[in-house]
């Protein structure tokens, strides 16, 4: 029995799953409204949960018809029920990553990548340690490379503006950034300004992913009722971004010699192991890390200078204690920036939805009751408010800065984000992200080179679908 469902009570009453999927097509239409325009995500979700008295539902997943036929789901709302996602034995995430639909597998060369892969297939095993091992191989390189990418393409500009222009808008210069670091990690330090896509790189990966996120997403740029005609309704084909993903190709093919020959020591062909590099770098990293440090500069720079002061006494003291060094030994003695990376991660995961197909009938546990699940059945867990569950957490919708301190290390196997427990680590047999201790380092390290810059700083926010957009307003530099 897996240890995701072995620990549950058989003790809880078994009910029927509440919910209603209403009149075909319409109600799934209403339902699409209601979660894009009408009420938002995590609205939408807890209103479920309210309407039904139950943290397990029926629901119309958006965006439904006619991008899927397939969109009558079981949702997963809380802690305890949301965890069975996780469970390999109950769960198969065969082509599921992005839920209720799927970009055709041109968009990959031909490949499925290994997100799209379940762990019963043979070659999720050899994907996944192929990646496991080339982050291992790497590792050395996360702070020095990170470091420099913020140095050259955040910092430098962000002060320029905030001076020239009074404020400087943090997402628009992040893409650049990311994409530096990420290409030099991958393709042998080298920088994609020196390539053919000289500093485009970021223009053809975004018009890459775009077909392939904006079904599932708002991008507030257009009247309501056109966005969703054109973006909800069917899915963009191919042929409109085939040249920047071949030019994609064709760079990576090149530039990541001793990734490549790598996976062709694993028996990976060169071209599948290509392919599956650039979905890495597209959805895992470059997406990813876009949507999650917007989140981290908000909430740290909402909760004002108390808290700079805090981090700047921190992260100076422990960097003074290595001898002036930004070093992993130091980082690691940070306990509130990690404390403080860990809180945005549970309140706001970059990949807030976890979907799946039922590989046998089983039973779900809330935390009230158990619900049977049938074979084949479609389901979907929401993050945000299984890590926010007030069964689990004290003032669970609050940004709590030391929450994960002390005794409270102890609550971050209720941090989930990594499609996993933080307590947990990525292997070859799980679906955790390859990444994740990759991703709390940089969570960490851009912190720590703020408030080794500035003493504190203001933010202006504009709430957007999923990530906000954070203007830099004010930057003091720092007095020591």
């Amino acid at each position: 029995m897996s240890s995701y469902s072995s620990s549950k009570s058989s003790d809880l009453p078994v009910r029927e799953i509440p919910g209603d999927y209403g009149f075909p097509i319409i109600s799934a239409l209403k339902d699409r409204y209601d979660y894009f325009y009408n009420q938002g995500e995590d609205a939408w979700f807890h209103n479920k949960a309210e309407k039904y008295k139950s943290t397990v539902v029926k629901i119309n997943m958006p965006p439904g018809p006619f991008t899927s036929n397939d969109y009558k789901l079981v949702a997963f709302l809380d802690a305890t029920s949301f965890v069975y996602m996780f469970d390999n034995s109950l769960i198969d995430k065969t082509d599921t990553l992005g839920g209720t639909f799927k970009p055709g597998k041109e968009y990959y060369g031909g490949y499925r990548p290994l997100a799209f892969v379940d762990t019963k297939d043979p070659n999720h095993a050899a994907l996944k340690g192929y990646i496991i091992s080339s982050f291992a191989k790497r590792h050395n390189l996360f702070i020095p490379l990170f470091r420099s990418s913020l140095s050259d393409h955040l910092f430098n500009n962000l002060e320029k503006q905030v001076t020239e222009q009074g404020k400087s808008d943090f997402n628009a210069l992040l893409p650049t950034m990311t994409f530096g670091f990420i290409f030099r990690l991958l393709c042998d330090q080298t920088n994609p300004i020196d390539t053919v896509l000289g500093a485009q790189g970021p223009e053809h990966l975004r018009k890459w992913l775009f077909p392939q996120l904006i079904p599932s997403l708002s991008a507030k740029k257009l009247p309501n009722f056109i966005e969703d005609i054109l973006f909800h309704n069917f899915l963009i084909p191919f042929g409109f971004v085939k040249s920047d993903y071949n030019k994609l190709v064709d760079v990576f093919s090149k530039s990541a010699v001793s990734m490549l020959d790598e996976a062709e020591k694993l028996g990976i062909k060169r071209e599948e192991a290509v392919h599956n590099m650039l979905f890495l770098v597209g959805i895992n990293m470059f997406a990813g890390l876009n949507a999650f440090f917007p989140h981290l500069l908000r909430f740290v720079g909402e909760a004002g200078s108390s808290l700079h002061t805090r981090l700047v006494n921190e992260i100076r003291t422990a960097i003074k204690e290595e001898g002036g060094a930004i070093t992993l030994s130091a980082i690691n003695k940070m306990s509130l920036v990690k404390s403080v990376v860990y809180e945005t991660l549970r309140l706001r995961p970059p990949v807030p939805l976890q979907y799946g197909k039922a590989k046998k009938d089983f039973m779900v546990q809330s935390h009230d009751a158990s619900y049977k699940i049938n074979k084949g059945q479609f389901v979907v867990g929401y993050q945000p408010m299984a890590t926010r569950d007030p069964k689990i957490f004290a003032n669970p919708d609050e940004f709590v800065p030391d929450r994960f301190m002390n005794d409270g290390e102890k609550m971050l196997k209720h941090v989930l984000w990594s499609n996993g427990r933080a307590t947990e680590e990525p292997a070859p047999d799980n679906k955790q992200c390859p990444g994740k201790d990759m991703v709390h380092l940089l969570g960490r390290l851009i912190l720590v080179e703020f408030f080794m810059r500035y003493d504190t700083f203001t933010v202006e926010i504009t709430p957007l679908f999923r990530a906000p957009n954070v203007a830099i307003k004010t930057l003091t530099k720092a007095s020591v």
